[in-house]
């Protein structure tokens, strides 16, 4: 429970305690105080009902505060079928994608796999979901042509793996034209990667 979470839930503790006092009688309150100090003057019916009115609407406040900061909670966090969810769909949306590479294979228009299936995660946590606290940790024996990725994200318990699997898509590749308008030296590969989900680590 987060510290957002644990105040909402005081908010609505003391929100009780509000309401139980606004049900407290008259007379009881009359004899409390006849006997801890019995020369007190007695409190009109006028100042009970102030007072219960005071009460309720206080804890009227407190509810709706209460309410209010759930939501707020809920906004700043991934529960697990927000992560579930979105990992699919990024997965789906992943799957045959293709992208250009320098001469060592880095892509060339987006850090690394891990960068790709956050950012994609993120895409898909739907109005609820932060857009942010999503962590896809990769597996240490990666590869750039085979990977597996642990997805978590803050405030959800669950886990998803996803497994990355490139290859060549030599018709796809790029050379851009020489300086003199002819062949170019320079040749751009295009790979293409599958990807599936299931949930759990990896």
């Amino acid at each position: 429970m987060d510290g957002l979470t644990e105040l909402n839930v005081l908010g609505l503790a003391l929100t009780a305690v509000l309401l139980a006092m606004a049900c407290v009688k008259a007379d009881r309150v009359r004899a409390w105080r006849s006997s801890v100090n019995p020369s007190a003057p007695d409190l009109p019916d006028s100042a009970f009902i102030v007072a219960r009115v005071i009460f309720v609407t206080l804890a009227g406040l407190g509810i709706y505060t209460a309410v209010q900061g759930f939501g707020v909670s809920d906004d700043m966090a991934w529960d697990d079928s927000e992560l579930t969810g979105a990992v699919q769909q990024a997965a789906d949306d992943l799957d045959g994608f293709t992208y250009q590479s320098d001469d060592s294979g880095s892509p060339l228009y987006f850090d690394d796999y891990a960068t790709l299936i956050e950012d994609k995660v993120i895409q898909y946590g739907g109005g609820d979901a932060p857009q942010y606290g999503v962590d896809a940790t990769p597996a240490d024996a990666n590869t750039l042509d085979d990977a597996y990725f642990t997805v978590t994200a803050k405030g959800a318990d669950d886990a998803c793996c996803t497994h990355v699997e490139r290859s060549r898509s030599k018709k796809d590749d790029y050379a851009p034209p020489g300086i003199g308008g002819g062949e170019g030296s320079l040749t751009y590969r295009q790979y293409r990667i599958a990807v599936e989900s299931r949930k759990g680590e990896c």
